[in-house]
């Protein structure tokens, strides 16, 4: 039988109610000793073509008036987005950013690259958080303790600060990779299953920063009934090591980071070009 604390010695319960604000769950966590509150958030999961971002953003509580309006990366505009991204990078207490390459999404399967990406960019503050917050769905192995937290990009500050930096430094790698491969039309949609993005696949068929674990990259190449690996690779069409090293060249060539880049800004141009940059899952 689980033993109990008797009523005089337990924790007064903490109650969130949704409607309170975004920074209420982060403010009530600091307030019972488990800051600081670490959010945690991705962008590009459902994209067939690009890197997978995962970005992790620790928010000081008195920070909310500058901050103001900060909501989900996909319910802002592509300036907003913009004018956030700099404000979180000026403000924060701490952020790290990761960019997880094509080939890697490819081998370990995209919710497994989510997950270490996840991982990775906790690790990868100047301080260990106390308390995690993921959007959705529950991860381990942060070293802290971890909540999932439905909507959270919608519901908590510091998941927000997150989408907007995932988000705005994958969009920005992907208007790089405009440049390289124009014919795909990266600029606009951002590599997500667009019509554009899939009539531009059948003509040119699909290039070196593609996801060949999507099913519609691999029928542009020819390798429909190939059956995808427990990873998510494409067993029997694996990319080769010479690939691999030809697919980090060409990232390396247009300032696409194949590690962990922390506390600092991926300088690959602007996202000016295209709108709202395709859709996200």
């Amino acid at each position: 039988m689980r033993p109990t604390l008797p009523p005089e010695l337990r924790p007064a319960r903490a109650v969130v109610r949704r409607s309170a604000g975004s920074w209420t769950l982060q403010s009530t966590l600091q307030r019972h000793g488990l800051g600081p509150v670490a959010g945690v958030d991705e962008a590009g999961r459902g994209a067939c073509a690009g890197p997978l971002v995962v970005a992790a953003c620790v928010l000081r509580p008195g920070d909310a008036k500058r901050l103001d309006g900060l909501t989900d990366s996909k319910l802002l505009t592509p300036a907003a987005r913009e004018e956030y991204y700099a404000l979180i990078t000026r403000w924060a207490q701490d952020s790290a950013v990761v960019v997880i390459p094509p080939e890697e999404v490819d081998r370990r399967g995209v919710h497994v690259a989510n997950i270490e990406g996840m991982r990775r960019a906790v690790a990868g503050l100047a301080d260990r958080p106390g308390y995690v917050l993921t959007d959705g769905f529950a991860v381990r192995g942060f070293g802290s303790p971890a909540l999932a937290v439905p909507k959270g990009d919608q519901v908590a500050a510091c998941v927000a600060a997150a989408s907007v930096l995932a988000k705005v430094t994958r969009d920005r790698i992907m208007v790089a990779l405009h440049e390289e491969f124009p014919e795909y039309g990266f600029a606009e949609h951002k590599g997500y299953c667009t019509t554009v993005h899939d009539a531009a696949l059948t003509e040119h068929g699909p290039s070196r920063v593609h996801r060949f674990s999507f099913v519609n990259v691999r029928a542009a190449r020819g390798d429909v009934g190939i059956p995808v690996g427990v990873g998510g690779g494409v067993v029997g069409t694996a990319i080769e090591d010479d690939d691999d090293v030809a697919a980090l060249e060409t990232a390396a060539a247009v300032g696409l980071p194949t590690a962990l880049v922390h506390n600092g800004t991926v300088t690959v141009g602007s996202t000016e070009v295209g709108a709202e940059g395709g859709m996200e899952p």
